[in-house]
């Protein structure tokens, strides 16, 4: 069945299943992930929040996550952080349980802005990060959401403000996760990590306006060729390999979750002929654009 591109919109929910608050409204709720994912047997389809972060904390069960493109397979213990604008679902398993907490970004962000402000890449950044059953940030974790539970009950003054410094907590916790996870991968080598985890912020960046590497190597103070070796021996790829992946991780973002045309993608990413893009695409994912766009809708039952 052919499918008009035009109508395809993801659903923007403030919780799912209701509907979304305006952006400017604070919005602070606590739930049990099984009080809204039973309801929908466990599934959530994917959807969006255009203001919102929601954090997830699975302390039992597993399930699979989509955040934009990318599914993640997920086992307890587990945060999953999903910042505003990322297309997320749910598959759970049944025995599913854990904390889940919706709360107003902006108001996040204006706080951390103040007290950490190198947190606000990570804000901004989806994950799904597995913990260690013995680790301290497993047994830290737990009260901090209990304590964001209580206040979320009390409906009294300085809620909300209680409420974001308790996500803050849990924010630099994330960022401590992420950290002990980059430096096990680069054999604790943290001139290295700090080299790498800055390359791909400007990849982040940078990667629509197609830089070359030695623009990237020369604003880290090192050489094109140990740039790529850094890559190679930390992830297993070379620099270009991690632009590409970056340039092809958006498209196949856009593909399925805009009705952008190719030719109006191959602009929005930087290249200045669509013939180009296509080739560009088909090398690296094996598929067309047109291709890629229809296998994934019929993979993932979005429409």
């Amino acid at each position: 069945m052919k499918v008009n591109m035009a109508t395809r919109v993801i659903p923007n929910y403030s919780l799912y299943g209701v509907q979304a608050q305006p952006g400017w409204k604070s919005l602070f709720d606590f739930e049990w992930i099984p009080q809204r994912s039973r309801p929908y047997n466990w599934t959530i389809r994917p959807h969006k929040h255009d203001a919102l972060v929601q954090i997830l904390y699975l302390i039992e069960g597993s399930g699979e996550v989509l955040l934009d493109h990318a599914k993640v397979l997920v086992k307890a213990p587990c945060l999953i952080w999903i910042p505003a604008q990322t297309v997320h679902g749910f598959n759970f398993s049944e025995n599913v349980d854990g904390p889940a907490v919706t709360a107003a970004q902006r108001s996040l962000e204006s706080l951390v802005a103040v007290s950490n402000p190198e947190l606000i890449p990570l804000i901004r950044k989806p994950a799904a990060i597995s913990l260690n059953d013995s680790s301290n940030h497993a047994d830290t974790l737990m009260p901090l959401f209990l304590a964001i539970e209580r206040e979320a009950k009390l409906q009294s003054a300085g809620q909300l403000t209680a409420g974001m410094a308790l996500l803050a907590a849990i924010g630099v916790h994330r960022a401590r996760l992420s950290t002990a996870d980059m430096a096990v991968q680069a054999g604790a080598n943290s001139r290295k990590h700090a080299q790498l985890e800055k390359f791909r912020a400007m990849v982040d960046e940078n990667f629509k306006k197609h830089l070359r590497l030695d623009d990237y190597a020369n604003h880290l103070g090192i050489t094109p060729g140990q740039l790529s070796r850094m890559c190679r021996e930390v992830l297993g790829i070379s620099s270009l390999d991690v632009i590409n992946a970056r340039i092809i991780h958006e498209a196949q973002r856009e593909l399925v979750y805009t009705a952008n045309t190719v030719k109006q993608l191959a602009y929005f990413l930087g290249f200045t002929d669509e013939t180009y893009f296509a080739r560009f695409f088909r090398k690296h994912t094996g598929l067309s654009p047109r291709e890629f766009r229809a296998k994934a809708m019929d993979e993932a039952g979005l429409f």
